[in-house]
């Protein structure tokens, strides 16, 4: 029976996986970081309610078996290049490597399709950065999921990721080849890859484009 963390939980993917991850029979504690507390009850869940520029401070809550990472943000949402790069790349990080050192076994890692640590695009430039980060910490298992546009139900609108989802939706059927990991996926889909993969007990690295997650 183990104890999974999750980061970024009232994002599209995070708030469906914590729905996995509490139905789930593998899982005897679901644990999450929010800024403010969510309103979901169950027996499982743990919340903290943290102060996520002093992260340090909660090193002894930081422990488990599978971390869950689903942080994530934009630099419109964000305003600036600086506080988009707290988001996606110092938070993850901080939290992995004191993960880390506690003895996490697994760690699991949405990014983004076409996360390149040396894109011209600073946000998917940011997403290769912090995924070569992570796979040099060496967990046992560390696994990257490169979804394409997300579909699903927002709390806030995202009007350019919405109109990319309905023209990549459109023209889906001419997505062959190379080209399918550009199809949108459902971001339940997503979610239920990595609590499936977690289950696969594989070690090293291994990095899921969007097709190959829609197949898990």
């Amino acid at each position: 029976m183990k104890t999974a963390i999750v980061l970024g939980v009232s994002g599209l993917v995070g708030s469906k996986l914590v729905d996995i991850l509490l139905k789930s029979k593998e899982y005897t504690k679901v644990i999450i970081f929010v800024r403010r507390k969510i309103e979901l009850s169950n027996s499982k869940l743990i919340q903290y309610s943290i102060d996520f520029n002093s992260i340090d401070l909660y090193n002894n809550y930081i422990k488990g078996d599978d971390f869950f990472c689903c942080i994530g943000t934009t630099i419109k949402k964000a305003k600036t290049r600086e506080k988009f790069m707290k988001i996606d790349y110092y938070y993850p990080v901080k939290f992995a490597e004191i993960a880390k050192e506690n003895g996490m076994k697994n760690f699991l890692l949405i990014t983004s399709i076409e996360a390149n640590p040396r894109s011209s695009n600073y946000y998917l430039r940011t997403k290769g950065i912090l995924e070569k980060r992570i796979q040099e910490m060496k967990f046992s298992g560390t696994f990257i999921f490169r979804p394409s546009i997300l579909l699903g139900k927002r709390k806030e609108i995202r009007i350019g990721e919405k109109v990319g989802g309905i023209i990549l939706s459109f023209f889906s059927i001419f997505l062959l080849g190379r080209l399918k990991k550009y199809k949108p996926i459902q971001a339940a889909q997503v979610a239920y890859a990595m609590y499936k993969t977690a289950q696969e007990n594989l070690l090293n690295v291994h990095i899921y484009e969007s097709d190959q997650i829609q197949k898990i």
